[in-house]
């Protein structure tokens, strides 16, 4: 069964919603991240992802006040990605509490801390491929690198990457649906496990997940559209479960 992880993207202590990683273009939905979170979990979510937004700009972790309150409020696995740049961070968080890892920038400028950290720490390290327009971006999506996201991919097909967050920047927070096909292009190049991310709309994205064409997908990240309730989590994962 594909996994809908509800996401929480914090900046400056506030879980946000940003328009294709626009940092000035932030919408604050929730004020208390814990809060937040118990609500994700008492909808019956069963894993949440967490952005730590100030730190992928910054390259160190910014919210760690706030990702410390959600890990101390729910009991369900959580995977955080931002400004996660070198094994002391790496180790620090999951020494923690949190479930993964999620690995960006570095997977680009570093691949080989990717590696290792997979090797110290097996099953719990994820990557994210940010792209647009199929290409890498890094930094907090401020930079587009020259690297293609299907040659990351292709990269860590034997590192021990637990999974793949697949997102497309161009449809983040704008509500035109998953870019499934993408994401389902990657998951058919590796064996790594894909996420789709960026764009979720509506059930209609949950009821393409379950095509055929798409039953390689691990699963999918929704944001805004649970934050202003174009998506019911009852619906959802009733759906999912089905």
């Amino acid at each position: 069964m594909p996994v809908l992880y509800p996401a929480i993207d914090l900046k400056d202590g506030q879980c946000v919603r940003l328009i294709k990683g626009e940092m000035d273009a932030a919408t604050v939905f929730n004020d208390d991240p814990a809060e937040q979170a118990r609500k994700f979990e008492s909808q019956g979510f069963t894993h949440l992802h967490i952005v730590d937004l100030n730190g992928a700009f910054e390259g160190k972790p910014v919210n760690g006040a706030a990702v410390d309150a959600v890990l101390g409020a729910v009991s369900i696995p959580v995977q955080l990605g931002g400004g996660i740049r070198d094994m002391a961070t790496i180790e620090g968080w999951l020494e923690k509490g949190v479930s993964q890892v999620i690995l960006g920038t570095v997977a680009v400028t570093n691949p080989e801390l990717v590696r290792e950290a997979c090797t110290a720490f097996p099953g719990r390290i994820a990557v994210g491929i940010d792209a647009r327009d199929g290409m890498v971006a890094i930094e907090g999506w401020a930079e587009t690198s020259g690297t293609s996201a299907l040659d990351i991919a292709a990269m860590f097909e034997f590192a021990g990457v637990s999974k793949i967050i697949h997102t497309d920047i161009d449809r983040d927070g704008v509500l035109k649906g998953l870019n499934l096909e993408a994401s389902a292009q990657m998951a058919r190049a590796v064996s790594i496990p894909v996420v789709a991310s960026g764009g979720l709309a509506s059930i209609e994205d949950v009821r393409n997940l379950l095509k055929p064409e798409y039953a390689i997908l691990d699963g999918a990240i929704a944001g805004r559209a649970l934050y202003d309730g174009r998506l019911n989590p009852t619906e959802a994962l009733t759906l999912l479960a089905a």
